[in-house]
């Protein structure tokens, strides 16, 4: 495969923070008596955090105001950073920097394209920041997954073209962002399912030998 860079969504592929997720949504959700469960979670997956409440909201067939909206919004990502502040670099699984290390070895660029708005403080506090060459994030987009803004501005503070990157995603409005962006995919985790990706692995080691093979 003759690639340049790899472009990894961040939580769900490198880190898993989706526990830290539900705990906080489920805090403000009980708050306002609101139904919240593991299932619904699942579908706020790749999502933003403003779309993300609307699915809760709908769920639950409650209409606030936009700026009820923004004050929730905003408790839900002071519980969550609480729990971002805990975490460190044993919350990185050897095999994934590792497998990071080695492609950064063969001479391709990684790059983040994920839609949250914590990714620095994430890769910050499990000392990973200066690993990746190129971070796009839902601070500098305007549209989140499956709209390919974040993983075309990744390309693009690395230099390089759809075609010559690869997008990493565990989530189908992931896997659809890139396919949308005109990238290459690579499913893992859940997103292993969807018939759309290109490639397929079960394990993070095996992106070496989707990449090299």
């Amino acid at each position: 495969m003759n690639k340049k860079a790899v472009i990894f969504d961040l939580d769900g592929v490198i880190v898993h923070t989706d526990h830290y997720h539900y705990l906080a949504w489920k805090s403000v959700a009980d708050h306002l008596k609101l139904h919240f469960d593991e299932k619904l979670n699942n579908q706020l997956r790749g999502v933003s955090r403003m779309e993300s409440l609307d699915i809760i909201l709908q769920s639950n067939s409650l209409i606030i105001t936009d700026k009820e909206k923004e004050i929730l919004a905003e408790q839900k990502n002071e519980i969550y950073k609480k729990f971002l502040l805990k975490m460190s670099p044993k919350d990185i699984d050897a095999c994934v920097l590792e497998t990071l290390l080695k492609l950064k070895e063969s001479g391709l660029k990684i790059a983040i394209g994920s839609s949250s708005k914590n990714a620095k403080l994430i890769l910050e506090r499990t000392g990973m920041l200066n690993l990746f060459d190129a971070i796009s994030d839902g601070n500098n987009i305007t549209h989140s997954k499956p709209n390919p803004e974040v993983f075309q501005k990744a390309a693009q503070y690395m230099d390089f073209e759809p075609r010559d990157c690869i997008v990493v995603e565990d989530a189908v409005a992931g896997i659809d962002a890139g396919i949308a962006g005109g990238f290459e995919t690579v499913a893992i985790g859940d997103a292993t399912k969807y018939e759309k990706s290109s490639y397929k692995v079960n394990q993070f080691s095996e992106l070496l030998e989707v990449l090299f093979n």
